[in-house]
């Protein structure tokens, strides 16, 4: 199945934030694939759907948002992690970005964070297609 480039997974154990980031990303133009309140869930329907962008909060029960990334990047590495989380703390944003998140977003979120970061995600995953395209065609 190909990626499809805006469209969008959510990942929260919270109903109320997948439901709100739901409302919010299709009022902003995104498609919406799927919702996972858990990893396990999650790696289901990123193999059913292969989104674009996975929002992924990083504390869930059962096993961490930090442990679905690196499954997530090492089974789908095309595919761009913006986490989630209710913690600012500089360590969280340091390990995510150092295990590939693409983003990282603050609870209590608003409207133009959210976009601004899957826009960053989709541009990342733009330069790293063109980047790939151009490496194959060196080849």
């Amino acid at each position: 199945m190909t990626q499809i480039k805006n469209s969008i997974l959510i990942v929260d154990d919270d109903s109320m934030i997948r439901q709100t980031l739901r409302i919010l990303l299709r009022d902003a133009g995104f498609e919406v694939l799927g919702e996972a309140s858990d990893g396990i869930k999650a790696m289901e329907l990123l193999k059913k759907h292969k989104p674009g962008i996975v929002l992924l909060d990083i504390n869930m029960p059962g096993s961490s948002g930090l442990d679905v990334l690196n499954d997530m990047h090492t089974e789908y590495p095309d595919i761009e992690v913006v986490m989630i989380s209710g913690s600012a703390s500089a360590e969280d944003v340091k390990t995510a970005v150092e295990r590939g998140a693409a983003g990282y977003i603050v609870k209590p979120f608003n409207v133009k964070n959210v976009v601004q970061n899957i826009k960053r995600a989709l541009q990342l995953q733009q330069r790293k297609k063109e980047k790939n395209m151009k490496k194959a065609s060196n080849e």
